[in-house]
C-alpha cells in the first residue's frame, strides 16, 4: 500500500469513535476490565522481581518479596534495594517513567498500526504476527547489546502489544489454553493445529449472544483461528469467525458477531479476565527470553530499575578549556570514588567531547573505571575560533540518556550550531531531561561593549542568552562563573548525583522583577536546598514557616548557609521541625531563576496524552507541543507512597507569568491520575502538584501537606506535525521513507481554511543521510493541511542495535510559532539465525555423601558440550544460571566442523543443581540443566539416565547413558 494512502486510511480509522481493535491501551472507564497498561506492568513487576530475586540469592541475600500480580512499583523497588535499611530513601520515579515508556508504545500500536492484522492477529496472520513478535524480540535484544536502553523498551511495548492481542482476538482460550502459546516466541517450533483458509469457524451469533458462536468442530479439533476485522469492508472468507464490535463491519455478515475479549462487555467478554491473565502470563515468558539472553543486570537496566541518575558531561575539548576539563574529571572522580558500591552510584556514565570541526563519540558505560580512562584521555587543544558545535554534542546526549535524566555541559564557546536549538528544545521537551551549563568567563555587559580587547575565547551576552534560553527551558541553570571559581560551582554537580532528588520549587523572571515566592516543606524532605541564579545585585530574603528569617547579607543564620560563585548562589536550608510554607523574597530588576530542591521518596511524572473520543474512547501520548485553546490532558503518576491523596495538578505559567490554572482530576488507579485542562497559559508553563501524604507510626496518623514542581518547560503550539513510519526498524544499508503531515489549528482543532507556508528541518542524531522538504505550502481548499516526506539513510555499517532519534519541525513565516514530532526508530539487521543453541551432556560425576551435613567435603561434576550448529551465528556467552559452583569453559571443532563449548562446572555437594545458559550472536537462548542426588545407600550401583525434551520449548530429544556410582537424575531445558 502507498504511505500516502496509508495515511489517509490510518486517520480515517482514528476518526471512527471505538476503532481500536484490542486491549483498552490505557484506561478502562468501565467496569474492571484490564488495559494493556495493567498487563504490561503486572508482567514487567513479575518478571523484574524474579531478576532481583535471582541477583539477591546469587549474593547470599534474602528476598522475601510474594511474586504475584498485585506488586506495586514500590514493593518491587523496595524488595529489590539493597541498603537494607528501612529509613533510606528510594526513588522510584526512574522506574514509573520505563515502565510508562513501554505501556505507551505499547497503545501506540493501536495508533501507528491500525491497519495492520498482523500486528493484531486479526484475519488469521499467525504467520505474520508471530514474524513481527520475532522481529521486535531482535530488535529489543540488540539493543540491550549496544546499551540503547531507552529504544529497547519502545521496542518491548511494540511486542507486547502484538503478543497480548493474540490471547483477545483468538480462539486460544475457547479452546481450553490456560498456557501461554509458546511457539509465538519461538520460531523454531511449528505453528500447530491452524483452521485452513477455506474451513468454517463461526456460526452466526443468537440475538446478540455470541456465547457458542465458535463452530462445535473447531473446538473438537482444536482448530486455531482469529476473527476478521475491518472497518471499511464487510467482506471476508465464507464461514469465518469476525473480531466483533460497532465498528468492525465484517461482523454484520453471515456468520454476524465476533469473538474478542477485549473487554467485559466485547462478544466473548466473559473470557476477558482469562485472556488477559493469559497475556500477563505470556508478555512475562517473552520478558524471561530477553531476560535470558541479556542477563539480569542488564535486563534491570532495560526495566529502568535503578537508584541513580546518570552522570552526564558534554565538554568542550578546545585549547582554552584545560582548566574545565580538569574540574571535569575533579568532581566526576569525586562522584565515582565515593559512591562507588553504593546504592547512589551512578546507573550509567555518558561523556560526549566536543569542538569545531568534530563532535563525538558518545561514550556510554557502566563501568566506572572505563569512564575514568575515557574522561582522562580528554586533553584541550585547538580552537582560537569562538564557535564549537556544542549543541550537537547536546543532541547526542539527550538522545543516548534516560528520560529525565540531568546533563552538564562544560564551555566557553559559542554554539556554531545554533541553528539546532529548536531540536534540542524538541528533545528537552520530549525526554524532560534537565542541562545545566557551566559556562565560564562570559563577558559582562559592559565589557561587551568594549569586545575588542576582549580575549577571542570570551562567550558575549548574546551567545550565552541560547545557553540560558535552554536551560530555562529544561529546568537546568547556566551558571556563568570564572575558570578559577568553576570548582565552587560544581557543587550542583554533587547535589544532582545524590539519590532520590525532587524540584519543589521552580520559578524564571524573564524579564527580572522584584516577587515573593512561597513553597510548601514536607516531612519526607532531606537536604533541602535553594538555588538563585541573576545579576551580583540581586538580594534576597527567605522566612521559614515558623518565622524565622534570612537575609542574603547573611552567609551564615538560623536558616542555613549559602555560598555566592559567578551568578550561582546556593542555599543549604536547615528545615529541621519547620514543615509548612515558606517564603523567598528575591529583588532583582534583572532576569533571574531560582529552584528548590530535596531528597524525598515522594515525587510524580507526568505525560501528555490525547483523547480518541467514542464508545471506546481512550487515550494515547501526544508527541510534540499541545495545541493552542485547546484542552490538554495529562497522565500523572505519583511515584514512592502508597498513602498520597493529590489535591490539584496545575500549570503555572512561567517566565515572569503568574497565570495558574487548575486540572480536573479523574483516578485511574494505583496512583495514576487523569488530569483534564479546558484551558492552557499561553506561552510558556510548568506542571505542580500538590497533595496531603499520610505517614503511620506507632502512636498515631500524622498528614502533612507537600508539593513537587515538574522542571521541563511546556509550551504550546497553533501547529500540528503528525509523522508516521511504516516501520519502527531500518536495516543496515537501507532507506526508509516518513511520510508527515503539517496543519494549522484554532482552538486546538484543524483550521480547514488556513493556508501558509512553513520552514521544515529535519534532524537526527546520528548524522546520517536525510532529505525532506526546505518548505510545505498549505493550500487553499486543501483542509488546512500540508504533507512532505523525510527520507532517512542508514549506512551499511551501522550496527544492529544502533537507535536513530528523528526530529521533524515546522515553522511559520514569521518564525513566531514551531511544534515538532520525534520518532525513535531501531537500526536491525536481517536475522536468519533462529535455532538456539544445542548442548549435549558429556558426563556426571560426584562422590557425593548421603548425609547433608557431610556434603561441604565433597564435589561434584557436570560437563557438556555445546554448540550453535555449522551455520549459527556461534555461542557469544555461557552463564551459570542456577548453581553456587565454578564454570570453567574451552573451544573445540566438532566433527561436523562445528565450533563447539566443552563447559565443566564443579560445585559442593551441597549445591546439587545446574543450569547453564547459552546465548548466541543472534541471541537464541539455550539452557542445559542437572540434578545430582546422593543415595542414601551404602553400595553403588551403575545407572542408565535419559535427557528428557520439555514440551514447553521445542528444542532436541537428546539420549545419554553413562555408568554412574550414584543416582543422577538429568534434566535437559531447551529454550
Amino acid at each position: 500500500m502507498a504511505p500516502t494512502r496509508t495515511v489517509v486510511l490510518v486517520a480515517l480509522v482514528l476518526s471512527l469513535p471505538g476503532s481500536a481493535d484490542s486491549f483498552q491501551p490505557l484506561f478502562s472507564f468501565k467496569g474492571n476490565s484490564s488495559t494493556h497498561r495493567d498487563i504490561t506492568q503486572r508482567a514487567v513487576l513479575r518478571e523484574t522481581a524474579e531478576a532481583c530475586k535471582a541477583i539477591a540469592a546469587a549474593e547470599g541475600r534474602d528476598f522475601t518479596l510474594k511474586i504475584n500480580n498485585s506488586l506495586s512499583v514500590g514493593q518491587v523497588v523496595s524488595a529489590c534495594s539493597s541498603t537494607g535499611t528501612s529509613d533510606s530513601v528510594l526513588s522510584t520515579v526512574m522506574f514509573h517513567t520505563s515502565i510508562a515508556n513501554m505501556y505507551f508504545s505499547n497503545a501506540m500500536v493501536d495508533v501507528v498500526f491500525a491497519l495492520s492484522q498482523e500486528r493484531h492477529f486479526d484475519d488469521e496472520t499467525f504467520q505474520g504476527g508471530r514474524d513481527v513478535i520475532i522481529a521486535g524480540v531482535s530488535a529489543v535484544k540488540a539493543s540491550v547489546k549496544l546499551e540503547s536502553f531507552v529504544s529497547g523498551r519502545w521496542s518491548l511495548g511494540r511486542v507486547c502489544h502484538t503478543l497480548q492481542d493474540f490471547y483477545s482476538h483468538s480462539n486460544w482460550v475457547e479452546l481450553g489454553s490456560r498456557t501461554p502459546y509458546s511457539a509465538l516466541i519461538r520460531p523454531d517450533q511449528p505453528l500447530e493445529n491452524l483452521a485452513g483458509p477455506s474451513t468454517p469457524t463461526c456460526r452466526n451469533c443468537t440475538r446478540g449472544n455470541c456465547t457458542n458462536n465458535l463452530l462445535p468442530e473447531v473446538l473438537q479439533q482444536g482448530l486455531l483461528t482469529s476473527g476478521y476485522f475491518d472497518v471499511l469492508s464487510s467482506a471476508k472468507p465464507a464461514g469465518k469467525c469476525s473480531h466483533g464490535g460497532t465498528f468492525d463491519r465484517t461482523s454484520r455478515q453471515d456468520p454476524v458477531g465476533g469473538i474478542n475479549k477485549d473487554d467485559t462487555a466485547a462478544s466473548h467478554g466473559s473470557l476477558h479476565h482469562t485472556a488477559a491473565d493469559l497475556a500477563i502470563n505470556a508478555t512475562v515468558e517473552l520478558l524471561e527470553d530477553i531476560r535470558l539472553a541479556v542477563g539480569d543486570k542488564n535486563f534491570l537496566r532495560l526495566m529502568g530499575l535503578s537508584q541513580s541518575s546518570v552522570l552526564c558531561f558534554v565538554i568542550d575539548t578546545t585549547g582554552s578549556m584545560s582548566d574545565d576539563i580538569a574540574e571535569a574529571k575533579r568532581v566526576s572522580f569525586s562522584i565515582i570514588d565515593s559512591k562507588r558500591g553504593t546504592q547512589q552510584e551512578p546507573s550509567a556514565y555518558i561523556l560526549v567531547p566536543f569542538n569545531d570541526p568534530g563532535f563525538g563519540p558518545l561514550i556510554m558505560t557502566t563501568n566506572a573505571d572505563v569512564f575514568k580512562d575515557s574522561i582522562n584521555k580528554l586533553s584541550a587543544s585547538g580552537g582560537g575560533d569562538l564557535p564549537e558545535l556544542c549543541l550537537s554534542g547536546l543532541q547526542l546526549a539527550l538522545t543516548a540518556a534516560p528520560p529525565s535524566s540531568e546533563i552538564f555541559v562544560f564551555t566557553d564557546a559559542a554554539a556554531k550550531d545554533a541553528h539546532l536549538k529548536s531540536t534540542i528544545t524538541a528533545l528537552i521537551e520530549s525526554t524532560k531531561s534537565v542541562v545545566t551549563f557551566m559556562l565560564t568567563d562570559t563577558l559582562s555587559s559592559r565589557r561587551r561593549r568594549g569586545l575588542q580587547s576582549a580575549t577571542p575565547r570570551s562567550l558575549s551576552q548574546s551567545d550565552a542568552q541560547l545557553y540560558r534560553d535552554l536551560a530555562q527551558a529544561s529546568g537546568g541553570q547556566a551558571i556563568e562563573v570564572s575558570k578559577t571559581d568553576l570548582s565552587l560551582a560544581t557543587s550542583v554537580i554533587e547535589d544532582s548525583s545524590a539519590g532520590a532528588v525532587v524540584t519543589v520549587f521552580q520559578a524564571v523572571r524573564n524579564p527580572g522583577t522584584p516577587d515573593n515566592f512561597t513553597f510548601t516543606v514536607d516531612g519526607s524532605l532531606r537536604n533541602l536546598t535553594a538555588y538563585i541564579t541573576g545579576a551580583s545585585s540581586l538580594t534576597f530574603n527567605l522566612t521559614s514557616s515558623t518565622g524565622a528569617s534570612q537575609s542574603s547579607s547573611q552567609s551564615s543564620g538560623p536558616l542555613g548557609s549559602f555560598t555566592t560563585v559567578g551568578n550561582l548562589r546556593r542555599f543549604s536550608l536547615n528545615t529541621d521541625n519547620q514543615t509548612g510554607s515558606w517564603e523567598i523574597s528575591v529583588n532583582s530588576n534583572d532576569p533571574y531563576t531560582l529552584k528548590v530542591t530535596g531528597q524525598s521518596s515522594v515525587n510524580f511524572i507526568y505525560n501528555l496524552v490525547e483523547a480518541y473520543e467514542g464508545a471506546h474512547g481512550d487515550y494515547s501520548l501526544k508527541e510534540g507541543r499541545p495545541l493552542t485553546g485547546g484542552n490538554t490532558s495529562l497522565l500523572v503518576s505519583v511515584t514512592g507512597s502508597d498513602t498520597v491523596k493529590v489535591s490539584e495538578v496545575t500549570l503555572v505559567e512561567g517566565s515572569g507569568g503568574s497565570r495558574e490554572v487548575n486540572g480536573s482530576l479523574q483516578s485511574v488507579g494505583s496512583g495514576n491520575f487523569l488530569v483534564t485542562f479546558r484551558d492552557v497559559p499561553a506561552g510558556d508553563f510548568v506542571v505542580r502538584l500538590k497533595g496531603e501524604d499520610s505517614t503511620t507510626s506507632r502512636s498515631a496518623t500524622t498528614s502533612s501537606s507537600f508539593q513537587r514542581q515538574a522542571s521541563t518547560q511546556i509550551k504550546t503550539s497553533s501547529i500540528s506535525v503528525t509523522a508516521q513510519a511504516n516501520s519502527t526498524t531500518i536495516e543496515p544499508g537501507s532507506t526508509i521513507s516518513v511520510p508527515f503531515t503539517v496543519s494549522m489549528t484554532t482552538n486546538g482543532v484543524v483550521n480547514d481554511t488556513a493556508s501558509g507556508t512553513f520552514t521544515v528541518r529535519a534532524n537526527n542524531d546520528r548524522s546520517y543521510t536525510s532529505s525532506s522538504p526546505a518548505t510545505v505550502s498549505i493550500a487553499a481548499g486543501s483542509g488546512g493541511k500540508a504533507n512532505g516526506t523525510v527520507t532517512l539513510t542508514v549506512p551499511a555499517s551501522a550496527a544492529s542495535g544502533t537507535d536513530v532519534t528523528l526530529t521533524i519541525e515546522a515553522e511559520n513565516a514569521a518564525a513566531t510559532d514551531i511544534n515538532y514530532a520525534v520518532l525513535r526508530l531501531s537500526v536491525v539487521a536481517e536475522v536468519t539465525d533462529f535455532t538456539s543453541p544445542v548442548c549435549q551432556v558429556v558426563s556426571i560425576s560426584a562422590t557425593c555423601p548421603s548425609s547433608s551435613s557431610l556434603c561441604s567435603s565433597s564435589q561434584w561434576e557436570f560437563s557438556a558440550n555445546l554448540t550453535d550448529g555449522i551455520n549459527g551465528t556461534g555461542i557469544e556467552s555461557l552463564t551459570v544460571r542456577q548453581g553456587n559452583g565454578t564454570l570453567n569453559t574451552s573451544t573445540a571443532v566438532g566433527a561436523g566442523g562445528e565450533n563447539v563449548t566443552v563447559a565443566t562446572y564443579s560445585a559442593s555437594c551441597c549445591s546439587q543443581n545446574v543450569e547453564l545458559v547459552a546465548v548466541d550472536a543472534a541471541g537464541n537462548v539455550g539452557t542445559c540443566a542437572g540434578q545430582v542426588k546422593a543415595t542414601t545407600t551404602t553400595s553403588a550401583a551403575p545407572v542408565t539416565t535419559t535427557a528428557v525434551n520439555p514440551t514447553s520449548t521445542g528444542g532436541h530429544t537428546l539420549t545419554i547413558s553413562q555408568s554412574l556410582w550414584i543416582s543422577v537424575v538429568v534434566a535437559l531445558l531447551w529454550k
